[in-house]
């Protein structure tokens, strides 16, 4: 028996009512803030992610699903959306488009890493992305979104983990005191984190090993460093958020594990659910476009993985509407009861009014008992009597009442039922 590939899943029908209520609201924001759904390839050129990324981070290093094309080309299954989109920005030159340029996209992130609880090796990301502003107040605007779309499907005590990582000007200071503190330290670390300091030294504040959270307790603060322009940038952030009311915690251990970040760097957090269970991360990223070859171009988004935000949903046991069922069968029986039965439910769906028709030659108890399965309020019955008069009887699954109605008037009677709820 084949199974599914480690770290995928299958998203079985009883579970799409999450998928659907998280979708919807993640469509509707977007769309609520003036952003336009725009898709990239779920593959794109390795060198995209290696200068983008970041040669040394985790992702490129070990986490990328590369393989050679028949003609020979390196191409990698989509790690993340960013620099997909900001590709797709400079090639086709949205730079003379109204700025900023905001988009969204939803689709499969293919990441080849330890599945564990709501991480997936292919899971499904919402990400939003304003490319063509350096104002703080699109962070803020970017901020809310991700804010709003968990307030919106019921996350209580919501709040941001916030900080800035500087800029180009300002953050090599911050690195060089960062790796002067550790370095007489470095015995005493876990395997990664030496390596960590070489390759990506501010992932070294993002290790969650045991042995290293007393060294990054006493670890320097990138706020002391800051240039005068990140320092206002964040303190303009900080400021929008208080005029909101929205509640935020700084975290000065909080970087993003891709090289392209600049200044603001941000979290969801919900009541009950810890660090490890963040439901969304994203920031700034001003210095992506020229990384790429690009002139530069500011930027800043956020992602978020459904398959996290439905897991927590289900601890945290919120409710999502059902998806809409057709709440009506047609049980034929005989041919002749059959060929009128196909004709009827085609009616009734042209008419806008979900239907099912039992198939096979079921005796009608069965076909009363796969009605009951499947959840339908009424059975149109249609049967040799029925046939012979030109009517049906119509069976109301939930009282065990029956009635007959012609079979001339059945879609409309069917419809006025459906519609308004009647018993």
């Amino acid at each position: 028996m084949f199974q599914a590939p480690r770290g995928t899943q299958d998203v079985l029908p009883e579970e799409q009512p999450y998928w659907a209520a998280v979708e919807a609201q993640a469509k509707r924001l977007a769309s609520l803030y003036g952003y336009r759904r725009m898709e990239t390839p779920v593959f794109e050129d390795t060198g995209l992610y290696v200068r983008g990324v970041g040669e040394g981070t985790d992702i490129v290093e070990k986490e990328m699903y590369t393989f050679l094309d028949k003609g020979g080309d390196s191409l990698s299954l989509r790690p993340e959306y960013t620099a997909g989109i900001m590709r797709a920005y400079l090639e086709h030159g949205m730079h003379t488009r109204p700025q900023p340029v905001k988009v969204y996209s939803v689709g499969p992130i293919f990441r080849y890493e330890r599945p564990q609880a709501g991480r997936l090796r292919q899971h499904t990301q919402f990400n939003v992305e304003a490319i063509g502003e350096a104002d703080p107040a699109l962070d803020v605007e970017i901020m809310s979104i991700a804010y709003q779309l968990y307030a919106g499907l019921g996350f209580q005590g919501l709040s941001y983990q916030l900080n800035s990582i500087g800029c180009p000007i300002c953050r090599p200071r911050y690195v060089e005191r960062l790796i002067e503190y550790y370095r007489p330290l470095l015995a005493g670390l876990c395997p990664e984190c030496p390596r960590r300091l070489e390759r990506n030294p501010l992932r070294v504040l993002d290790c969650k090993d045991e042995r290293c959270q007393e060294v990054i307790a006493g670890a320097p603060r990138i706020d002391e460093v800051l240039c005068p322009e990140c320092a206002r940038h964040f303190e303009l952030v900080l400021s929008y958020l208080d005029r909101l009311g929205r509640p935020y915690q700084l975290n000065h251990r909080l970087v993003r594990g891709l090289d392209y970040y600049t200044k603001t760097v941000f979290e969801v957090w919900a009541q009950g659910i810890g660090a490890q269970n963040a439901l969304c991360g994203g920031g700034r990223y001003d210095g992506l476009a020229e990384a790429l070859g690009g002139p530069p171009t500011p930027g800043v988004g956020f992602a978020s993985g459904f398959e996290r935000i439905i897991l927590l949903m289900r601890q945290q046991e919120l409710a999502v509407p059902a998806v809409p069922e057709p709440q009506v069968m047609i049980a034929p029986q005989g041919d002749e009861a059959r060929a009128a039965a196909v004709s009827l439910v085609t009616a009734l769906r042209n008419s806008g009014t979900g239907a099912l028709l039992a198939f096979g030659e079921r005796s009608l108890r069965a076909q009363l008992r796969q009605a009951n399965r499947a959840g339908v309020r009424y059975v149109v019955i249609l049967g040799p009597e029925e046939m012979a008069e030109g009517r049906a009887t119509l069976r109301d699954m939930a009282t065990g009442g029956q009635w007959s109605e012609p079979q001339s008037t059945l879609v409309d009677a069917i419809k006025t039922r459906v519609g308004d709820g009647r018993g």
